[in-house]
């Protein structure tokens, strides 16, 4: 019996199994769609919808730099426990989703999702996504990713970092004139200072206005609350500020290894070492389960 386009989506949607996946159980039933049921869950391969509302706390931050330095990826993968993520089928796949991301333009999950596989392109992500569930047993889900690529025409490197439990993983971009070992060593301390201390910004300049309006606030708040004259509350909300923002913005933030510095001082040093400027241009922190 002739299987056809319709049939398979028709089974895809029963059971949530990938596409070749139906159409195997289509072809090994003579196209019985209950049969087809049947056999997709004696396979195990139709239980991924009912594993989607299950949590996904667990999972891998998986990481790249390229050899040239000129860009990296991040990829967020989430599963269930550990115990699938230390595994050989879950860590596959996070290799393959750098690949797929690396390779790839994506403006969003979705766009990621309906793509086809650089594994099998015969398959989406969605639907290798959903082999995996199918394998391990547990709900899986893609979070945050990104590619970062050194600006067109611009000197320097994508530096970065990745956390050795694998959870948390940092991309940086960094441009001067001369690249060297100091500014490669400069750039994988800024982005372990990333991965530590979580900066908002590059610097106050970078952040959100509505965020630190938002402090202001908060703070004139605060010193109504505690008596304070009127007249002093915006003197008292902007010194708050600005510490805040110290806090905040990674070149005002205290260096994670020597805390009489500042990474500002941190990259002034570098740069006088190399004999050029260094400008720390934007970075991208992905850590397993945060916001």
């Amino acid at each position: 019996m002739s299987i056809t386009a319709a049939m398979v989506k028709d089974l895809r949607e029963k059971t949530a199994a990938g596409m070749m996946d139906c159409k195997k159980a289509l072809t090994e039933c003579d196209g019985d769609m209950e049969k087809a049921v049947d056999w997709l869950r004696q396979k195990g391969l139709s239980k991924a919808a009912k594993k989607a509302g299950r949590a996904t706390s667990e999972g891998l931050v998986g990481f790249e730099l390229a050899a040239d330095g000129k860009s990296g990826v991040a990829v967020e993968v989430k599963c269930e426990t550990d115990f699938v993520a230390r595994g050989d089928k879950f860590q596959g796949f996070v290799k393959d989703m750098v690949a797929q991301v690396a390779k790839g333009e994506y403006a969003d999950s979705e766009a990621l999702l309906s793509a086809p596989f650089v594994a099998d392109a015969s398959v989406t992500v969605k639907e290798a996504l959903d082999g995996v569930i199918a394998t391990t047993g547990e709900n899986m889900g893609l979070g945050k990713f990104a590619k970062m690529e050194l600006a067109a025409g611009k000197s320097g490197l994508i530096g970065g970092y990745l956390h050795s439990n694998g959870k948390l993983a940092v991309l940086v971009e960094m441009q001067t004139a001369a690249a060297s070992e100091a500014f490669h060593e400069v750039a994988k301390n800024v982005a372990m200072q990333i991965a530590a201390a979580s900066p908002l910004a590059v610097s106050a300049e970078g952040l959100n206005p509505e965020v630190v309006e938002h402090e202001r606030e908060v703070y004139r708040q605060k010193a109504r609350e505690e008596g304070k004259p009127e007249q002093i509350i915006e003197k008292i909300a902007e010194g708050a500020v600005k510490k805040f923002c110290k806090d905040v913005c990674l070149l005002d933030q205290l260096y994670i290894r020597d805390d009489k510095m500042t990474i500002s001082d941190l990259i002034k040093g570098a740069a006088k070492t190399i004999g050029e400027p260094i400008t720390v241009v934007r970075f991208v922190r992905i850590q397993l389960g945060a916001e």
